[in-house]
């Protein structure tokens, strides 16, 4: 599949009302293609893709795909299913809840199973770095870049959230040898940019700074080390994985910049203009500690390699969200957002 021939391709983007997805439907229109959402907006939200829905541009149906015969339904006369649909949160989410990611197990395997039933050419899956190892990410003080021939036995997934991706992984490359699935999965690594929400650390730290907290509260001591992506690389990748891969490979999908929370906190705070005491909250969830992928493969099969840099990606998710977000209502649910879908 070559990118040309999106123009009129049928897709089914589960999810698509997510942060993510809601940024795939809007290329994936850019480039030509009829677009089909459904998602159950647990966690997405309608006003991301309600000027499309509007403008007649996709069809979208709210509906939840575990629910009898909505997948089958919504897999009609699809050509390429880009399979984001997830029960998902932030780090507060993945440590304290585990019900209900377990259900992604159950999700992506009807999802997965349909697709083979109505002969979908490719299904793209958006997995996620919570399937390397735990005992890899445990030292910071390693120059660590995790790289997809890490994923093998002995499995050590990040909380049953990593362990849904993973079974997902190695499913569709079943798929693909046993019933000639085209597929591939996106390894993201901590997604940002304008859509996201307070559950996930950047918006978070974004949030607390448009209030003016202070203290200015960091989850752990701050030293743990991520490699966060703005979301247009991520889209970008996640359309080349569609075109240039078809066994099922897994690629990751993340910059290779380490950078420090303790650090993006003090950044966060100085670009909103403040400078406010950090409390570090060491009785909060933390995750693996030094998370940071390894993208060369990506480049490799696919030419694909980031565009955005933190600072400058911050900058972008800054200037959206102090012009979209209401100060009363931010700190208002600022809490439970971190905790929840």
């Amino acid at each position: 599949m070559e990118a040309a021939i999106w123009n009129h391709k049928k897709v089914l983007v589960t999810g698509g009302a997510s942060f993510i997805g809601s940024h795939l439907v809007d290329a994936l229109l850019e480039r030509g293609a009829q677009v089909h959402v459904v998602d159950d907006l647990t966690s997405g939200r309608l006003s991301n893709i309600e000027q499309h829905i509007k403008n007649k541009r996709i069809t979208f149906t709210e509906a939840d795909l575990r629910e009898p015969g909505v997948t089958r339904t919504a897999m009609k006369g699809i050509q390429v299913v880009f399979h984001l649909a997830a029960d998902h949160g932030g780090r507060g989410y993945v440590d304290l809840h585990q019900a209900g990611p377990a259900s992604n197990l159950f999700l992506d395997g009807v999802v997965f199973w349909e697709a083979v039933k109505a002969g979908v050419e490719k299904v793209v899956y958006a997995s996620s770095g919570c399937v390397y190892p735990n005992y890899m990410q445990t030292d910071v003080r390693k120059e660590l870049y995790l790289r997809e021939e890490d994923v093998r036995p002995p499995h050590d997934a990040d909380n049953m959230y990593g362990w849904a991706k993973l079974m997902a992984e190695l499913t569709l490359q079943a798929y693909h040898r046993e019933h000639g699935l085209g597929a591939a999965s996106c390894r993201y690594f901590t997604v940002y940019g304008p859509r996201g929400v307070e559950n996930h650390a950047v918006i978070a730290m974004i949030a607390r700074a448009f209030v003016r907290q202070d203290p200015f509260e960091v989850w752990g001591d701050g030293s743990q080390i991520r490699n966060w992506t703005y979301v247009d690389d991520i889209v970008s990748g996640t359309i080349l994985a569609a075109e240039k891969i078809n066994d099922g490979t897994a690629v990751n999908l993340g910059t290779m910049e380490r950078i420090r929370v303790i650090d993006a906190a003090n950044l966060t705070a100085e670009y909103a203009g403040y400078k406010p005491q950090i409390r570090r909250r060491l009785d909060m969830p933390t995750g693996p500690v030094n998370r940071v992928a390894d993208n060369g493969l990506a480049k490799k099969l696919m030419g694909w390699e980031p565009k955005v840099p933190f600072r400058e990606g911050l900058r972008k998710t800054m200037d959206w969200y102090f012009s979209s977000r209401q100060k009363d209502e931010v700190a208002g649910a600022l809490e439970k957002m971190l905790t929840a879908r």
